[in-house]
């Protein structure tokens, strides 16, 4: 009986120590937190004296979370359409020959770095001048990028009212903005492979993403004369896509043919990429970053319309996609008699090109149609192209510029409450626009003996004479 007793008083002992420990734990976590708290709001002040950040562990309302939400989405599909300028190298180099592998990857690290401060300084300030400009052909302010939304404007942000917008932290939609800019300025680097010199293409890159995409971008998304006309391009067929392949349909004709290209009698030569899994791990990569691309473009993501909305342009996207490669392959199976892996990539690209203007106001059946017509463009235009002896080592034009045009009509004959007529206009007129302006750049720089390399850079290679430097090595070569 004793030695109950004496367990027993042994477990009562334990337990009383141990919420004594426990109440101890419970009061140092307390003191910790306290304590990390002001070492984070003493560590945000900085040197020059000013106020502290708030460090708060409060429960948000339910704008506060909707409005993190959405900042934060943006933030992510900003971070996948950055990551399409891998997909995109990698495409371009595995279409291309091992000896100009640097220059491309190098172009197209480039001309995201100076895209994105090209935009941040001058670009910006065109593309979304404010109402000011509402309706008119172009104009500049001063935006105010690291100026922090109030509460009041977070909150006008979720009215009701008819053509209300989310507010967005100017941060995030910087980031977003900015990435959909560098996209514009890649496209241009495969039409142009092999054969341009790597001074001209940072000045084309300048001119095109601080102005060409800009003021074409202000004429619809900052409020220009197409938005007025109620011009529809949801995630930029045109304005992104169209302006990037008819800069390079312009870049590769006034460049010429890459040497060996085509006979003295204009047959053609074709010259074959040097790896083929780096083109088909590219176009994964642009597949995955094409759901930053369109969906990120709704803007607002939490809700229920919202997350809806996502969802149906990240379906659209994918079966647009999936309908232009399939309908591609099928078609160079029977043109050449064997199924075409290059054409088949072109062709999912393609369909992804002509569903990102209407993905938000199609079905999923249409979004099939439109995928499907474009594989067919992207190959007719590929092979025109060729006819034409315009070089195009990776199809750029025909995927971005054909295809982009195709997307930007095909708004008009199955997008709802859209208007055949308005979309041809608007269409039309960024295609012209930035293929005159990029034709009196490329020509200008041809004129001086400033665009084109050299006979023998071009033979040797653009990898060792324009960069001091090869791709894979001695002994790859």
């Amino acid at each position: 009986m004793w030695r109950l007793v004496l367990l027993a008083s042994f477990a009562v002992g334990i337990f009383v120590c141990g919420m004594t420990q426990s109440q101890s734990l419970a009061q140092d976590q307390k003191e910790n937190i306290a304590t990390k708290t002001t070492d984070l709001a003493n560590a945000t002040t900085s040197e020059s004296g000013t106020a502290p950040i708030a460090v708060t562990y409060d429960v948000p309302s339910d704008i506060v979370l909707a409005y993190s939400i959405d900042n934060l989405l943006l933030f992510l599909s900003a971070v996948l359409v950055i990551f399409m300028q891998a997909g995109f190298a990698m495409l371009e180099v595995g279409l291309n020959s091992a000896k100009n592998a640097v220059n491309i990857l190098f172009k197209n690290m480039i001309d995201f770095c100076l895209g994105v401060l090209m935009f941040w300084f001058v670009g910006y300030g065109l593309m979304y001048p404010g109402a000011s400009f509402a309706g008119k052909y172009y104009g500049y302010a001063q935006p105010a990028f690291e100026v922090t939304p109030s509460a009041e404007e977070i909150k006008a942000g979720f009215s009701t009212a008819a053509g209300t917008l989310r507010k967005l932290h100017p941060q995030a939609d910087f980031l977003f903005q900015a990435a959909f800019c560098a996209t514009a300025a890649t496209i241009v680097s495969g039409a142009v492979a092999g054969r341009l010199k790597f001074s001209s293409y940072l000045i084309y890159t300048l001119i095109l993403t601080g102005f060409v995409y800009p003021i074409g971008g202000f004429w619809k998304w900052g409020g220009g004369w197409l938005a007025t006309m109620g011009f529809h391009d949801f995630a930029g067929s045109i304005l992104v896509h169209t302006c990037g392949g008819f800069a390079g349909l312009a870049g590769a004709i006034a460049l010429g043919p890459r040497l060996g290209r085509y006979t003295e009698s204009g047959k053609s030569r074709p010259i074959p990429g040097h790896n083929l899994a780096y083109a088909t791990l590219g176009v994964f990569i642009l597949m995955i970053g094409w759901y930053g691309f369109n969906p990120g473009s709704q803007l607002a993501f939490a809700g229920e319309a919202n997350v809806g909305a996502v969802m149906k342009i990240a379906v659209n996207t994918t079966l647009a996609g999936c309908a232009g490669g399939l309908l591609t392959m099928f078609l160079s199976w029977l043109a050449f008699g064997k199924p075409d892996l290059t054409m088949c990539l072109n062709g999912i690209l393609a369909g992804l090109v002509g569903i990102t203007a209407n993905c938000d106001c199609v079905t999923n059946v249409e979004s099939i149609y439109i995928g499907s017509i474009a594989g067919v463009l992207v190959m007719i235009a590929i092979i025109v192209l060729d006819k034409l002896m315009i070089d195009d080592p990776v199809g750029a034009f025909p995927v971005h510029g054909i295809c982009g045009l195709w997307g930007g009509i095909a708004t008009g004959i199955f997008g709802q409450g859209k208007d055949l007529g308005t979309q041809l206009i608007g269409s039309f007129t960024v295609a012209a626009f930035s293929f005159v302006v990029m034709s009196v750049v490329f020509f200008s720089l041809k004129a001086i003996n400033q665009l084109r390399v050299s006979k023998q850079e071009e033979i040797e290679g653009l990898d060792v004479h324009e960069h001091g430097m090869p791709c894979y090595g001695t002994d790859a070569a």
